[in-house]
C-alpha cells in the first residue's frame, strides 16, 4: 500500500495540466515588425493601427505612380494627334507610342513583381513557423485528429502556392505582358488570344486551388457559423472589389474570419494573424496602389481614341491585378486556417 500511495504521489507530480501549457506564436520577419500594432489585446484597435501604418508607408508610391500615370496620359495624348496624319505617321506613332508605355511600365512592373513574390515566400515561411504552434495548441485541447487534418491541408495548398508563384505563375506574368505587347504593337489578334489564354490560366489556377481549400473546410464543418450580416456584408463586398481575380470567392469565405473575432480577442493566435496581416498589408498596398492608377490612366486614355495603347495599359493593371490575387491569396488562406484553429483551441 505505500509503495502504491508513493506511485501516486509522483505520479501527480509529473502530470503537466494541458491547460497550463502556452504557446507562443513566432516573430515576424525584420521588415514587419515595425507595423505590428502596439496593442494586440484588442482586434480592432490593432486592425486600425496596423492599416494605419500601412496608409502612411504607401503615400510615396501613391504619388510615384501619379507621376507615371501623368506621363502616360501625355503620351497617349501626343500619339494621338499624330495619328491624325496620314496612314503611315499613323503606324509608326502607334508603334512609338507602344515602345514608350512598355518601357514605362515595364520599370514599375519589375519593382512590383519581386515584391509580390517576396511577400509570399515571407508569408509561407512565417506560416511553416506558426501553423505548428497553432496544431499543436489545437491538439492539446483534444483535438489531435482535427489539427493534423486542418494542418495537412493548409500545408498543402499553402506549398502549392509558394512552389507555383515562384515557379509558374511570375513567369507567366511576364510571358502575358510579352504577349499584349506584341499583339498591341503589331495588331496581332493570334497574340492576343494566347495572352488571354495565359492570364486565364493563372487565375483559373489561383481560383481553383482556394476553391479546393475552402470546399474541403465547409465538408469539414471548420468554417461554418454565423455571424452580424450587416457586418458580414460589408467586409465581403470590401474583399471582393479589393481583390482581383479571386475577390469573390473570398469573399464567399469571410464569415468564418468574423466568426472567429470573439475568439481571437481572448486567444493569443491573435499575434499570429497580426503578423501574417504587417507582412502582407503594405506590399500589398503598394501594388494596389499602381493597379488603381493604371485602371484610371486606362479609362483616361480610353476617351482619346487610341485603343491600342489604352488597352496595353489595361494590360498592365490586369498584370498588377495578378500580383494582387497572388498576395491575396495566401493571407486569406493563413488567416482563415489561424481562424480555424483557434475556434478549435477556443
Amino acid at each position: 500500500m505505500r509503495k502504491l500511495l508513493f506511485a501516486l504521489f509522483f505520479s501527480v507530480l509529473l502530470v503537466v495540466p494541458v491547460n497550463a501549457l502556452e504557446y507562443t506564436a513566432p516573430e515576424p520577419p525584420a521588415d514587419a515588425r515595425e507595423y505590428m500594432p502596439e496593442q494586440s489585446d484588442d482586434l480592432s484597435a490593432g486592425f486600425r493601427e496596423l492599416i494605419g501604418k500601412g496608409l502612411r508607408a504607401v503615400r510615396p508610391d501613391l504619388k510615384a505612380a501619379a507621376r507615371v500615370c501623368t506621363g502616360l496620359i501625355a503620351t497617349v495624348l501626343l500619339i494621338s494627334i499624330l495619328q491624325s496624319g496620314s496612314e503611315q505617321i499613323k503606324g509608326s506613332a502607334n508603334l512609338a507610342g507602344t515602345a514608350a508605355i512598355a518601357a514605362t511600365l515595364l520599370l514599375s512592373l519589375n519593382a512590383m513583381i519581386p515584391l509580390a513574390k517576396q511577400t509570399v515566400m515571407d508569408m509561407c515561411e512565417y506560416g511553416k513557423l506558426l501553423l505548428p504552434v497553432m496544431t499543436s495548441a489545437m491538439a492539446a485541447q483534444g483535438s489531435p485528429a482535427a489539427s493534423a487534418a486542418l494542418y495537412a491541408a493548409t500545408a498543402i495548398v499553402i506549398g502549392a502556392i509558394s512552389a507555383a508563384v515562384s515557379g509558374i505563375f511570375v513567369p507567366c506574368v511576364y510571358v502575358f505582358l510579352a504577349l499584349s505587347i506584341g499583339s498591341r504593337a503589331a495588331g496581332e489578334t493570334m497574340l492576343r488570344r494566347i495572352a488571354d489564354l495565359v492570364k486565364w490560366f493563372v487565375s483559373w489556377c489561383l481560383k481553383t486551388l482556394l476553391t479546393l481549400f475552402l470546399s474541403y473546410m465547409s465538408i469539414t464543418g471548420v468554417i461554418s457559423g454565423t455571424t452580424d450580416a450587416t457586418a458580414a456584408k460589408v467586409v465581403k463586398a470590401a474583399i471582393s472589389t479589393a481583390v482581383p481575380v479571386v475577390g469573390g470567392i473570398l469573399s464567399n469565405a469571410t464569415e468564418s474570419v468574423l466568426v472567429g473575432a470573439g475568439i481571437l480577442k481572448n486567444a493569443a493566435g491573435i499575434y499570429g494573424i497580426f503578423a501574417v496581416l504587417a507582412i502582407f498589408l503594405e506590399p500589398f498596398l503598394r501594388i494596389g496602389s499602381h493597379y488603381l492608377m493604371l485602371k484610371v490612366t486606362w479609362s483616361v486614355c480610353g476617351v482619346f481614341g487610341c485603343k491600342e495603347l489604352s488597352e496595353l495599359i489595361g494590360d498592365f493593371a490586369t498584370g498588377m491585378g495578378l500580383l494582387l490575387a497572388m498576395t491575396g491569396t495566401v493571407c486569406i488562406l493563413l488567416l482563415f486556417s489561424t481562424v480555424c484553429f483557434l475556434r478549435g483551441v477556443g
